[in-house]
């Protein structure tokens, strides 16, 4: 305990250190402050009121609302969070697999990282605006109690509405460059994070209710705590998992120097995915409750919706096969084999007892599918914890989004790689850093 508050110490003697730590904590609380300044024209009481009595947001909003901390219901300027940018992105992304041009500004150094960066940012434009038109609509169709949660529905008040709202993930977006520029870690992963965090006093909140009211026994809170305490420890191990394939280059002369001749690493990631495949298949997943929540008469949409509800069986099954497939889907994405052997033929690098070229390509592909396979399974069993919390262990639904799936998977992967950087700052300014002994390796700056 003393070495950590040496650490903290040292942290704040360190000037950079101490002014990027400051400007990130105050960005991250003007990001939550925007997250309670309400779209002019709606009954923020009568639409958490409707909420509250059962018809607040499901599916895919509710997610949003998840990620954006309440702002979605609080009917703020924030209520898109950044999650149209993460959707940019990852669309840009898949689509740089298929299309050449792409491809070829992937290659073109930093000036292709600045032109995509440039593309992300106008389809965020787009995407948000198609994103706030669908929440406004909701928000108009949510029904208060016995008031209208918009009581003048204007198509004025509709295209400010989508304005103020696109607007405001804009912000957020600048917001969270400003922090990878100027603060510490990586803005965009925090303003997720920190919007997860937001309703964890809820969620305590609720939990502590069941035990003052004598609901069961504390005993259980006890063991619950104790099991997310073993979840995060689990998800940190697989986070950091790596296996390392041992590469050698030949010696060259240049000059009267000679270059090659060590050892390296090609560090392959059990969990290179990250938390995307969750995502994708609770994206997916909520499709079918969203559609239904549109035609609430419709008795064939409302059966399926059921049979695809969190916590049925078919649900939690559909959804572990769904995040194996996509884990592997999107490794296959961020991560390719024949580049990585391309690359190491250029350089004169080989692996000992396999040639260069298509055999190096298939001895890593071979490697990277086997190691994924149990890297996918833990995500699929992380993501169906909370759906077992709640309908087994009786969990409050605030409180088992911490016990398992994406909360908690991105709340550890951006928590490691903050203090991987402010790692390094110390270890640059020679104090210790977190471990003496090794250094946190954070996932290379890879966001959520």
């Amino acid at each position: 305990m003393n070495n950590f508050f040496t650490i903290l110490r040292n942290i704040f003697k360190i000037e950079e250190l101490r002014q990027r730590i400051l400007f990130t904590l105050g960005v991250l609380l003007a990001v939550r402050v925007g997250s309670f300044i309400t779209i002019p024209g709606v009954d923020v009481d009568a639409l958490k009121a409707s909420l509250a009595s059962g018809g607040g947001a499901t599916g895919l909003l509710g997610m949003y609302d998840m990620f954006v901390g309440g702002a979605f219901s609080n009917a703020a300027i924030f209520a898109l969070g950044i999650m149209p940018y993460i959707s940019a992105s990852i669309i840009l992304q898949i689509a740089g697999v298929v299309l050449p041009e792409l491809q070829k500004i992937q290659r073109e150094g930093e000036d292709g990282r600045r032109k995509l960066n440039q593309y992300t940012r106008i389809l965020t434009v787009f995407i948000a605006m198609l994103q706030a038109w669908g929440v406004t609509a909701k928000i108009v169709a949510t029904t208060g109690v016995n008031v209208s949660v918009v009581p003048d529905p204007t198509m004025l008040w509709y295209i400010s509405a989508v304005l103020m709202m696109t607007a405001g993930t804009m912000t957020m977006m600048w917001l969270g460059e400003q922090i990878t520029d100027r603060g510490i870690g990586n803005g965009i992963s925090l303003i997720i994070m920190i919007g997860i965090i937001a309703r964890f006093p809820t969620a305590i909140t609720q939990l502590y209710s069941l035990w003052a009211t004598d609901a069961r026994p504390w005993v259980v809170d006890v063991v619950l705590m104790s099991a997310i305490v073993a979840v995060i420890a689990g998800v940190v191990l697989i986070t950091q998992g790596v296996r390392q394939i041992p590469v050698e280059y030949a010696k060259r002369m240049e000059g009267r120097r000679v270059y090659g001749g060590q050892r390296q690493y090609i560090p392959l990631r059990v969990n290179t995915a990250g938390v995307m495949p969750i995502i994708f298949a609770q994206s997916i997943l909520f499709i079918p409750a969203t559609i239904a929540g549109f035609f609430p008469e419709t008795m064939w949409l409302q059966t399926a919706a059921n049979n695809f509800s969190p916590g049925s069986g078919w649900y939690a099954l559909l959804f572990g096969l769904m995040i194996v497939f996509f884990t592997y889907f999107y490794t296959a994405i961020a991560f390719n084999p024949k580049e990585v052997a391309d690359n190491l033929k250029k350089n004169k690098g080989f692996i000992p007892g396999v040639r260069p070229g298509q055999a190096t390509s298939d001895y890593i592909e071979n490697i990277l599918t086997r190691i994924t396979l149990p890297g996918a399974i833990f995500l699929a069993v992380i993501a169906i914890l909370p759906t077992f919390a709640i309908s087994v262990l009786q969990v409050p639904p605030f409180f088992a989004d911490f016990f398992g799936g994406t909360s908690i998977l991105i709340i550890v992967g951006v928590a490691l790689d903050t203090l991987a950087q402010i790692d390094s700052h110390l270890k640059m300014r020679h104090y210790d850093g977190f471990m003496k002994t090794g250094r946190i390796r954070g996932r290379s700056g890879a966001s959520v």
